[in-house]
């Protein structure tokens, strides 16, 4: 989740939302080990990870939010850039004023998707090729809103992004044209102010028949499903007290999921039934994280610094075990 910057220039500010520190697996034995961190990046010129998308070979690609650009970043923590998004003059970005890009999806083909906000017309989600070239424009959404979270059903050949302003998930087809709004309501939108920080909707993935949402002002985790003809049904609210939420995933075949608390630099194992405890914190080297991935046992957790000023980076732990329908 984008922060209000505090800064000038590309180290103005930077994403964010979280983690938390750890939860036992059995007795005293702690759910993950080998907690690590794999590449360090450069504040000073934006280099804010906000979000991931894994690739099969362990290799991860980072929305750097502040610096416009999106990173591949290898298991040993080799990084190199892989695109940047155009400059924009005339910027008015709603809650950051500059131009940020934040999610990030990747289907099987290799396409990369990511939502850039500006305040302007580039506004929307962006097509980044397997083969390279430049990134392309291939849906516009709201100038006046924040797209944060950005999920792929590939299934069903649908984007899902989620607008944290507007308190609303858009619905985009994968190849590109007019953006619905799939789902709005109390449930997405941020608090109104002063209680507020204006970011409701935030992080965002799609989970079988459902699309599963964060809401950052509200602390919430939400579960929407999917209708037969892919209307959005009632919103559900899974897990509550979650603050500073921003993105999550899931880190097995069940409901559980792990969330990065962004404010409290943690991540957290939230539970089918709604409980939560920690997984990983600061101690660990998390520093306002912004999301989770999680490949097989592998767990990623980027770093934004968003509110630390201290060292954005990716983390990486293992899991000992994966967790069930728990």
């Amino acid at each position: 989740m984008p922060r209000l910057p505090r800064l000038t220039g590309a180290a103005t500010a930077a994403l964010a939302l979280g983690l938390v520190t750890a939860a036992p697996a059995t007795g005293d034995e702690p759910l993950v080990t080998d907690a690590r961190i794999v590449a360090h990046f450069d504040l000073a010129g934006g280099q804010t990870p906000e979000n991931i998308a894994l690739d099969r070979d362990g290799s991860a690609d980072l929305t750097f939010a502040f610096a416009r650009q999106v990173a591949h970043v290898t298991p040993d923590g080799s990084t190199r850039i892989r695109a940047t998004l155009p400059a924009v003059t005339d910027r008015a970005t709603p809650l950051v004023q500059s131009p940020v890009v934040t999610g990030i999806a990747r289907a099987d083909d290799g396409t990369l998707y990511v939502n850039y906000a500006t305040g302007t017309s580039e506004t929307g989600i962006w097509r980044l090729a397997p083969d390279g070239g430049a990134p392309q424009q291939i849906a516009a959404l709201p100038a006046d809103g924040l797209p944060n979270g950005l999920a792929l059903d590939e299934r069903r050949g649908m984007l899902y992004a989620a607008d944290s302003v507007h308190g609303t998930v858009w619905r985009v087809p994968r190849t590109g044209g007019t953006a619905t709004a799939w789902a709005t309501g109390a449930e997405l939108a941020p608090l109104p102010a002063p209680t507020g920080s204006g970011y409701g909707a935030n992080g965002i993935k799609v989970r079988r028949d459902a699309v599963w949402v964060s809401n950052t002002d509200r602390a919430t985790l939400l579960r929407i499903p999917v209708g037969p003809d892919g209307a959005a049904g009632p919103v559900e609210t899974r897990a509550e007290g979650l603050n500073g939420i921003d993105d999550f995933a899931f880190p097995g075949h069940g409901r559980s999921v792990l969330a990065a608390l962004n404010s409290g630099s943690k991540v957290v194992l939230v539970r089918a039934d709604g409980t939560f405890s920690d997984l990983l914190t600061a101690r660990d080297g998390l520093s306002n994280p912004t999301s989770v991935a999680v490949r097989g046992r592998t767990v990623y957790v980027p770093s934004s610094a968003s509110s630390t000023r201290r060292d954005p980076n990716l983390h990486l732990a293992h899991l000992r075990h994966l967790i069930g329908r728990g």
